[in-house]
Formats: C-alpha cells, sequence, structure tokens
C-alpha cells in the first residue's frame, strides 16, 4: 500500500517542522505539502488531493473553520483534521459541522497526532481525549437550549458570545451586518433574552460561545 499523504496547514514554521519531524518518522506517512493560510491550503488541498489535511484554524488573523468545506469540495476524498489551540466545545463544534473528520488539540502527544492520522484516513471520526467529553456535554445542551435556533442562528450566536463584533461576524460568514443583526434578534426572541448583552451572557452562561480569535471588538459596532 502507498503511504498516506499528508499536507500541513499552520501559519507558524515551527510547528510544520516539528509536525514534519515527527511523521517522517512513520513510513507509512508521508508530507506532501505545506500551507500558511487559507488561500495556500486550498490550493494544495485541490493540486495534490492528499489523504488527509492536518490544520490550524487559526492562521494569522484568518478564522480558517470556513477553509474546511472548500477544502473537502476541491478534494471530496481528503479528510481534514483539525490541530489546534482551541478546545472548547463550541469550536468543536464548528469544525465538525464544517466537514473536519477528526479534532486535536495542540499539546498532544505525537503519537496521538499519529493515531488521529490514520484513524481519519481510514474513514473514522478522531476527536482527542481532551476534549470527547466537552463534545458529549456541548451535544446534551444544544439538545436542551438550541433545539428552537436555526444552523446559521447558533453560528452567529456562537461568534457573538466569542467575542466577534456583529460587523465582525458578517466579515467571517460572508453575509452582510444586517442579516447578522436579523439572526441575532431572532435568537434573541426565541432565548427571551434581551440585546446583545443578554445574548453573550447566555452564550457565555450556557458554553455556547466559542473562543476563536474575533475580527473585531464588540465595542467596535456600538449598540444595536
Amino acid at each position: 500500500m502507498s503511504p498516506t499523504s499528508i499536507v500541513l496547514v499552520d501559519d507558524h514554521p515551527v510547528v510544520r517542522e516539528g509536525l514534519g519531524l515527527v511523521l517522517g518518522q512513520q513510513p507509512d506517512l508521508v508530507v506532501v505539502g505545506e500551507a500558511w493560510d487559507i488561500a495556500s491550503a486550498v490550493d494544495l488541498a485541490g493540486r495534490f488531493e492528499p489523504d488527509v489535511v492536518v490544520m490550524d484554524i487559526a492562521l494569522g488573523s484568518e478564522d480558517a473553520v470556513s477553509a474546511i468545506g472548500p477544502i473537502v469540495a476541491r478534494a471530496p476524498r481528503t479528510k481534514v483534521l483539525v490541530l489546534t489551540m482551541f478546545h472548547d466545545a463550541e469550536t468543536v463544534r464548528q469544525c465538525l459541522l464544517a466537514g473536519a473528520a477528526g479534532f486535536v488539540v495542540k499539546g498532544a502527544r505525537g503519537s496521538d497526532v499519529v493515531d488521529a492520522i490514520r484513524a481519519v484516513a481510514r474513514g473514522e471520526r478522531y476527536i482527542h481525549s481532551a476534549v470527547a467529553g466537552l463534545v458529549v456535554e456541548d451535544s446534551l445542551r444544544w439538545l436542551r437550549d438550541g433545539a428552537a435556533l436555526s444552523p446559521r442562528e447558533r453560528e452567529v450566536l456562537s461568534l457573538l458570545g466569542g467575542g466577534h463584533s456583529p460587523a465582525g461576524i458578517g466579515e467571517t460568514l460572508g453575509i452582510s451586518v444586517h442579516t447578522v443583526r436579523r439572526h441575532l434578534a431572532n435568537a434573541a426572541a426565541k432565548l427571551d433574552v434581551h440585546g446583545l448583552p443578554g445574548l453573550v451572557g447566555y452564550a457565555r452562561k450556557h458554553g455556547l460561545a466559542r473562543t476563536s480569535r474575533p475580527t473585531r471588538s464588540l465595542a467596535a459596532d456600538g449598540p444595536s
């Protein structure tokens, strides 16, 4: 059998070099490319169609969760394994919903990363033990508290709770700020909370906030 082909995506060269050294010791794994931003990640996935893309979701100022879908679209047989420092339940959920096959936290042992790559390459799901419990709790929480919300309303609320402004949410999701505010208003009505502070408080209290890097501060938008 040919070795499992891998593209590494991280904006820190030292991380890519370290991963390359770990993976280079495995005869069944081979790194065929490295990327450092969303554009290069999607391009390499399309060109090489690797078995696995191992990627961070914070690439400089870019929130690379939005790159998971395009990577899977360009290379349908490629599995995306997220390797990141973020480990809140909402970030894990958003990555899986976007199409990731696995999730590993930075700080995991090299053997865990190797196991994760092999698992997703076989078509399995892999959730690192450091976040597995959070995924279960998050699923139960959403069943209880978020059932009334649409998928987009949940996504917008989670980003708001994580520190994004309405304008920043619009930039991240590629929608207008007016559409963002409509989703927030709908969510507020369904959850019976009032205004942006109420929504932020609800998201954080119930563990729904996604803590990826905000594009702008909440104060930047002013009152809604």
